[in-house]
């Protein structure tokens, strides 16, 4: 059984104890699959992190394949301290940072994640994507089709049915391609 090597996921271990009036915390929203190229840039210039990951396994021809992903896609928690902002200007990964207006509801938030971490516990990342959901398509050839979220088919996967031609077809894709969708004034519009 082949292993992807799991990256760190917290710097430095005693991150949750830093005094948040020193170090408060920010969230970086980056592209997408750029969450550990950016923890490895943090954790070589010495910057505080929190990425929380989760262990996924395939099965590719009889092979099993084990990797660790991001719990929170396209997120990583940080602690804002002196050079940071110099140390993510090397990369064009980050979209923008999302300031935290509550630091405390944030720690407590990110604490209870981490020790049910460390305990051993398996999280399961759940998108806001349910049954009746308009969705597009937001990668790949497909990418700008619309649909209906029909049914969810184990935690990964979701079988949208795409309008064409007045006919309605099942296809199954990717949960983290779907973007749902929301209605303005008669419009569909993707949320993000």
């Amino acid at each position: 059984m082949p292993i992807l090597r799991k990256e760190p996921d917290v710097f430095p271990e005693h991150l949750f104890e830093l005094p948040i009036s020193d170090a408060p915390w920010e969230i970086a929203h980056v592209r997408s699959r750029q969450e550990k190229t950016v923890a490895r840039l943090l954790l070589d210039g010495g910057k505080p992190f929190y990425l929380p990951q989760i262990k996924q396994s395939t099965k590719t021809s009889g092979r099993t394949f084990v990797s660790h992903l991001p719990l929170f896609p396209g997120y990583i928690f940080l602690r804002r301290v002196a050079g940071l902002r110099e140390t993510l200007w090397r990369t064009s990964a980050v979209v923008r940072m999302i300031p935290v207006p509550d630091q405390t509801q944030l720690v407590d938030e990110l604490l209870q994640i981490r020790k049910l971490q460390v305990s051993g516990a398996v999280l399961t990342p759940r998108a806001g994507i349910v049954r009746g959901d308009p969705v597009r398509i937001s990668e790949g050839v497909f990418s700008g089709y619309h649909g209906i979220v029909v049914e969810e088919r184990g935690s990964l996967r979701l079988i949208v049915s795409v309008s064409t031609l007045r006919a309605f077809v099942a296809v199954e894709f990717p949960r983290e391609i779907l973007a749902l969708m929301t209605r303005v004034h008669g419009h569909d519009r993707s949320r993000h």
